[in-house]
Protein backbone atom coordinates (compact mmCIF):
# COMPACT_ATOMS: atom_id res chain seq x y z
CA UNK A 1 0.00 0.00 0.00
CA UNK A 2 1.64 3.43 -0.76
CA UNK A 3 1.32 6.11 1.58
CA UNK A 4 0.88 9.39 0.36
CA UNK A 5 0.71 13.00 0.92
CA UNK A 6 -0.46 15.52 -0.67
CA UNK A 7 -0.38 19.50 0.06
CA UNK A 8 -2.59 21.61 -2.17
CA UNK A 9 -5.40 18.94 -2.24
CA UNK A 10 -8.01 20.54 -3.76
CA UNK A 11 -6.46 21.71 -6.16
CA UNK A 12 -7.67 20.41 -9.99
CA UNK A 13 -4.73 18.85 -10.59
CA UNK A 14 -3.62 17.48 -6.90
CA UNK A 15 -7.40 15.99 -6.76
CA UNK A 16 -7.20 13.86 -10.24
CA UNK A 17 -3.70 13.14 -8.76
CA UNK A 18 -5.60 11.85 -5.48
CA UNK A 19 -8.42 9.91 -7.42
CA UNK A 20 -5.98 7.75 -9.31
CA UNK A 21 -4.31 6.77 -6.30
CA UNK A 22 -7.24 6.14 -4.34
CA UNK A 23 -8.01 3.55 -7.57
CA UNK A 24 -4.86 1.67 -6.52
CA UNK A 25 -5.80 1.48 -2.96
CA UNK A 26 -3.44 4.29 -1.49
CA UNK A 27 -3.29 5.60 1.98
CA UNK A 28 -3.65 9.56 1.44
CA UNK A 29 -2.87 12.58 3.85
CA UNK A 30 -4.98 15.52 2.39
CA UNK A 31 -3.18 19.17 3.03
CA UNK A 32 -4.76 22.47 1.89
CA UNK A 33 -6.23 25.76 3.62
CA UNK A 34 -9.97 25.13 3.70
CA UNK A 35 -11.19 22.08 5.88
CA UNK A 36 -14.37 21.49 4.92
CA UNK A 37 -13.20 21.20 1.10
CA UNK A 38 -10.55 18.63 1.89
CA UNK A 39 -13.13 16.64 3.88
CA UNK A 40 -15.27 16.28 1.02
CA UNK A 41 -12.19 15.16 -1.20
CA UNK A 42 -11.53 12.95 1.45
CA UNK A 43 -15.20 11.53 1.58
CA UNK A 44 -14.78 10.93 -2.65
CA UNK A 45 -11.39 8.76 -2.29
CA UNK A 46 -12.56 6.74 0.05
CA UNK A 47 -15.68 6.03 -2.23
CA UNK A 48 -13.07 5.20 -5.10
CA UNK A 49 -10.93 2.84 -3.06
CA UNK A 50 -8.90 5.02 -1.21
CA UNK A 51 -7.26 2.63 2.32
CA UNK A 52 -7.45 5.96 4.20
CA UNK A 53 -7.70 9.33 3.91
CA UNK A 54 -6.91 11.73 6.59
CA UNK A 55 -7.14 15.77 6.53
CA UNK A 56 -4.96 18.57 7.66
CA UNK A 57 -5.82 22.02 8.01
CA UNK A 58 -2.70 24.50 6.83
CA UNK A 59 -1.65 27.70 5.14
CA UNK A 60 1.48 27.16 3.35
CA UNK A 61 3.11 30.61 4.55
CA UNK A 62 2.79 29.46 8.19
CA UNK A 63 6.27 27.86 7.83
CA UNK A 64 6.03 27.24 11.68
CA UNK A 65 3.00 25.15 10.83
CA UNK A 66 5.37 22.82 8.58
CA UNK A 67 6.94 20.56 10.62
CA UNK A 68 3.60 19.69 12.51
CA UNK A 69 1.87 18.93 9.74
CA UNK A 70 4.76 16.34 8.54
CA UNK A 71 4.72 14.67 12.30
CA UNK A 72 1.15 14.31 11.87
CA UNK A 73 1.20 12.98 8.43
CA UNK A 74 4.21 10.45 9.29
CA UNK A 75 2.40 9.34 12.68
CA UNK A 76 -1.36 8.85 10.43
CA UNK A 77 0.38 7.02 7.53
CA UNK A 78 2.99 5.11 9.30
CA UNK A 79 5.39 6.90 6.82
CA UNK A 80 5.54 9.07 3.65
CA UNK A 81 6.36 7.10 0.12
CA UNK A 82 5.50 9.89 -1.73
CA UNK A 83 4.73 13.36 -1.13
CA UNK A 84 3.19 15.80 -3.91
CA UNK A 85 3.22 19.29 -3.28
CA UNK A 86 0.99 21.10 -5.80
CA UNK A 87 -0.53 24.22 -4.02
CA UNK A 88 -0.40 27.61 -5.95
CA UNK A 89 -2.01 30.50 -7.01
CA UNK A 90 -1.89 32.50 -10.35
CA UNK A 91 -1.72 35.95 -9.55
CA UNK A 92 -2.54 39.17 -11.49
CA UNK A 93 0.89 40.79 -13.24
CA UNK A 94 -0.51 44.05 -12.80
CA UNK A 95 -1.14 43.69 -9.30
CA UNK A 96 2.00 42.47 -8.37
CA UNK A 97 3.46 45.71 -10.50
CA UNK A 98 1.47 47.72 -8.10
CA UNK A 99 1.93 46.49 -5.07
CA UNK A 100 4.99 45.10 -3.59
CA UNK A 101 3.35 43.20 -0.65
CA UNK A 102 1.37 41.76 -2.97
CA UNK A 103 4.05 40.87 -4.94
CA UNK A 104 6.04 39.41 -2.19
CA UNK A 105 3.06 37.61 -0.99
CA UNK A 106 2.35 35.70 -4.51
CA UNK A 107 5.99 34.91 -4.39
CA UNK A 108 5.81 33.18 -1.31
CA UNK A 109 2.84 31.56 -1.89
CA UNK A 110 4.11 30.25 -5.02
CA UNK A 111 7.86 30.37 -4.49
CA UNK A 112 9.29 30.33 -1.11
CA UNK A 113 6.08 28.39 0.89
CA UNK A 114 7.12 25.21 -1.47
CA UNK A 115 11.47 25.61 -1.05
CA UNK A 116 10.51 25.71 2.93
CA UNK A 117 8.34 22.82 2.78
CA UNK A 118 10.94 20.66 0.50
CA UNK A 119 13.58 21.71 3.29
CA UNK A 120 11.32 20.53 6.12
CA UNK A 121 10.12 17.73 4.21
CA UNK A 122 13.25 15.89 3.97
CA UNK A 123 13.88 13.89 6.81
CA UNK A 124 10.43 12.63 6.47
CA UNK A 125 11.25 10.55 3.91
CA UNK A 126 13.00 7.63 3.32
CA UNK A 127 15.25 5.73 0.86
CA UNK A 128 12.99 5.01 -1.71
CA UNK A 129 10.50 7.97 -1.09
CA UNK A 130 9.73 10.11 -3.91
CA UNK A 131 8.72 14.10 -3.26
CA UNK A 132 7.04 15.74 -6.60
CA UNK A 133 6.48 19.11 -6.58
CA UNK A 134 4.46 21.12 -9.55
CA UNK A 135 6.35 24.18 -10.76
CA UNK A 136 5.47 25.24 -14.20
CA UNK A 137 7.02 26.19 -17.61
CA UNK A 138 6.39 29.85 -16.79
CA UNK A 139 9.73 29.55 -14.44
CA UNK A 140 11.48 28.49 -18.17
CA UNK A 141 11.59 31.99 -18.78
CA UNK A 142 10.44 35.63 -17.45
CA UNK A 143 7.74 37.00 -19.73
CA UNK A 144 5.95 40.38 -19.30
CA UNK A 145 2.33 38.64 -18.67
CA UNK A 146 3.36 36.58 -16.09
CA UNK A 147 7.22 36.92 -14.67
CA UNK A 148 6.66 37.16 -10.72
CA UNK A 149 4.73 33.95 -11.29
CA UNK A 150 7.37 32.78 -13.12
CA UNK A 151 10.41 33.86 -11.75
CA UNK A 152 8.33 32.11 -8.43
CA UNK A 153 8.36 28.93 -10.27
CA UNK A 154 12.07 29.26 -11.87
CA UNK A 155 13.28 29.28 -7.91
CA UNK A 156 10.95 26.12 -6.87
CA UNK A 157 12.59 24.21 -10.39
CA UNK A 158 15.79 25.50 -9.55
CA UNK A 159 15.74 24.40 -5.60
CA UNK A 160 14.63 20.93 -6.47
CA UNK A 161 16.42 20.11 -8.96
CA UNK A 162 19.65 21.17 -6.89
CA UNK A 163 17.60 19.17 -3.80
CA UNK A 164 17.04 16.05 -6.41
CA UNK A 165 20.84 15.62 -7.06
CA UNK A 166 21.81 15.75 -3.04
CA UNK A 167 19.34 13.56 -2.22
CA UNK A 168 20.07 11.22 -4.87
CA UNK A 169 22.86 9.01 -2.76
CA UNK A 170 19.91 8.53 0.26
CA UNK A 171 17.77 6.50 -2.26
CA UNK A 172 15.28 9.76 -2.61
CA UNK A 173 13.64 11.12 -5.94
CA UNK A 174 12.81 14.68 -6.08
CA UNK A 175 10.48 15.04 -9.57
CA UNK A 176 10.04 18.93 -10.75
CA UNK A 177 6.88 18.94 -12.60
CA UNK A 178 6.56 21.27 -15.39
CA UNK A 179 3.02 21.62 -16.70
CA UNK A 180 2.09 23.60 -19.60
CA UNK A 181 -1.64 25.47 -19.94
CA UNK A 182 -4.23 23.37 -17.89
CA UNK A 183 -8.05 23.84 -17.86
CA UNK A 184 -8.77 24.16 -14.27
CA UNK A 185 -11.04 27.04 -12.38
CA UNK A 186 -7.97 28.72 -11.78
CA UNK A 187 -7.54 29.52 -15.59
CA UNK A 188 -11.11 29.38 -16.23
CA UNK A 189 -11.09 33.02 -17.67
CA UNK A 190 -8.38 31.99 -20.33
CA UNK A 191 -9.32 31.41 -23.73
CA UNK A 192 -8.46 27.87 -24.29
CA UNK A 193 -6.68 25.78 -27.63
CA UNK A 194 -5.03 23.30 -28.91
CA UNK A 195 -2.08 23.20 -26.64
CA UNK A 196 -4.89 23.45 -23.72
CA UNK A 197 -4.57 20.11 -21.45
CA UNK A 198 -7.08 18.27 -18.75
CA UNK A 199 -6.16 18.02 -15.55
CA UNK A 200 -6.70 14.22 -15.38
CA UNK A 201 -4.11 13.90 -18.27
CA UNK A 202 -1.60 15.78 -16.32
CA UNK A 203 -2.20 13.70 -13.19
CA UNK A 204 -1.60 10.61 -15.33
CA UNK A 205 1.24 12.18 -16.60
CA UNK A 206 2.34 12.74 -12.90
CA UNK A 207 1.71 9.20 -11.46
CA UNK A 208 3.68 7.80 -14.57
CA UNK A 209 6.65 9.99 -14.01
CA UNK A 210 6.49 9.33 -10.39
CA UNK A 211 6.50 5.39 -10.83
CA UNK A 212 9.53 5.98 -13.50
CA UNK A 213 11.65 7.75 -10.78
CA UNK A 214 11.92 10.71 -13.14
CA UNK A 215 13.70 13.95 -12.23
CA UNK A 216 11.84 16.40 -14.32
CA UNK A 217 8.49 16.09 -16.55
CA UNK A 218 6.78 18.18 -18.87
CA UNK A 219 3.15 17.88 -18.95
CA UNK A 220 2.02 17.12 -22.15
CA UNK A 221 5.04 16.08 -23.55
CA UNK A 222 5.05 18.55 -26.33
CA UNK A 223 5.61 21.37 -23.87
CA UNK A 224 9.65 20.31 -23.54
CA UNK A 225 10.22 21.13 -27.38
CA UNK A 226 7.94 24.24 -27.10
CA UNK A 227 10.42 25.73 -24.26
CA UNK A 228 13.44 24.73 -26.17
CA UNK A 229 12.43 26.90 -28.42
CA UNK A 230 11.50 29.66 -26.39
CA UNK A 231 14.50 29.34 -23.85
CA UNK A 232 16.94 29.61 -27.12
CA UNK A 233 15.29 32.81 -28.22
CA UNK A 234 18.13 35.40 -27.88
CA UNK A 235 17.17 38.20 -25.12
CA UNK A 236 17.50 40.85 -27.75
CA UNK A 237 15.07 39.38 -29.99
CA UNK A 238 12.76 38.11 -26.98
CA UNK A 239 12.15 41.64 -25.65
CA UNK A 240 10.96 43.06 -28.67
CA UNK A 241 8.51 40.00 -28.79
CA UNK A 242 5.08 39.02 -26.78
CA UNK A 243 4.51 35.38 -25.80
Amino acid sequence: MQRVIIIGAYSAIAEAVAREYAKRGAALFLVGRDLQRLDAVADDLRVRGAADTKTWELDVNSFDQHAPMLEAARAALGGIDIALIAHGTLPSQEKCDASVETALREFSTNGTSTIGLGLVMVPYLQRGATLAVISSVAGDRGRASNYLYGSAKAAVSAFFSGLGQRLRTKGINILVIKPGFVDTPMTAGFKKGALWASPEVVARGIIRAIDRRKAVVYLPWFWWGIMQIIKNIPEIIFRRIRL
